[in-house]
């Protein structure tokens, strides 16, 4: 199929129902059934089980408490790094926030304030900052982890369409990550505020975080804000800060600070949860 009709036919989908759907199937307890998707989706997506804590698929009572799996102990060690990579996955895009705008991909781009649900005042302290786009295909672990220490300050729920966020759709769906449902994290961190963006995508039941739970549904189809600002809520460097049910993407937008990319960090390369992700440059 090329890509034009793929993504075509995403415009076309009922892509709420079909999540909707599959989020009833993802959370039902259908014993052998389950297990026998489980089954079939490890060998369809060769999913890597000797590196989950319970590696029987038999024991899992949902596909979601299977899809949400954590990891056995010290599966992931953290590099030591002044950022650490926050997931497993591929990286889509790095660089730069230019003029307020974040590439996507050859052709697109969306401005940092669309991507913030609109708020300006947010986007423009990234302003000379940078991101990277982080995909997680269906094979991958599905939790998200902090790149360093922060403090949350701030979350919001952005809503939106459900497009597929594969790199087919990247490169045919204009400002995709604008468009899309998203959950908003600001950090308050030692080199200043930084954000990670949950973007949902079809079939992605819900997106949940460690100090709210489950953030959607509901769907209100109204932005939803929660202020953390008096909460003293901390998370450590590769401490769990939320996950995805269903596959999704991670965007981290970082302010203009004395930080480099590791020098193999780049587009089109795969990536692994508490490898090192930018450092402090030597003086």
């Amino acid at each position: 199929m090329s890509d034009q009709l793929a993504t075509a036919l995403q415009y076309l989908a009922p892509k709420l129902l079909m999540t909707r759907l599959a989020g009833r199937w993802a959370n039902a307890h259908a014993g052998r059934w389950t297990t026998a998707t489980i089954r079939w989706f490890i060998q369809r997506y060769r999913v890597d089980m000797s590196e989950a804590a319970e590696p029987d698929p038999a024991a899992y009572p949902t596909f979601n408490a299977f899809f949400t799996r954590a990891l056995r102990p010290g599966a992931r060690p953290l590099t030591p790094a002044a950022l650490t990579c926050p997931v497993d996955g591929t990286i889509s895009q790095l660089g730069a926030i230019k003029d307020g705008s974040i590439f996507q991909a050859k052709g697109h781009s969306y401005t940092a304030t669309a991507l913030l649900g609109g708020d300006a005042a947010l986007a423009a302290r990234f302003t000379d900052g940078s991101f990277t786009t982080l995909y997680l295909s269906p094979r991958d672990y599905h939790r998200i982890h902090m790149p360093c220490d922060g403090r949350l300050l701030r979350m919001v729920h952005v809503p939106g369409s459900l497009f597929s966020v594969n790199p087919t759709t990247a490169r045919n769906v204009p400002g995709l990550f604008a468009r899309n449902e998203r959950v908003v994290c600001l950090f308050e961190t030692a080199f200043g505020p930084m954000l990670l963006i949950l973007v949902g995508a079809t079939i992605v039941g819900s997106m949940a975080t460690v100090w709210h739970g489950q953030v959607n549904p509901p769907r209100t189809g109204q932005l939803r804000h929660w202020d953390y600002a008096a909460s003293s809520i901390h998370l450590r460097q590769g401490e769990e800060m939320g996950r995805f049910q269903l596959g999704s993407t991670v965007i981290v937008l970082l302010p203009r600070a004395d930080l480099r990319w590791t020098d193999d960090w780049a587009a089109g390369r795969p990536i692994r949860l508490g490898e090192a992700m930018a450092y402090r440059p030597e003086v």
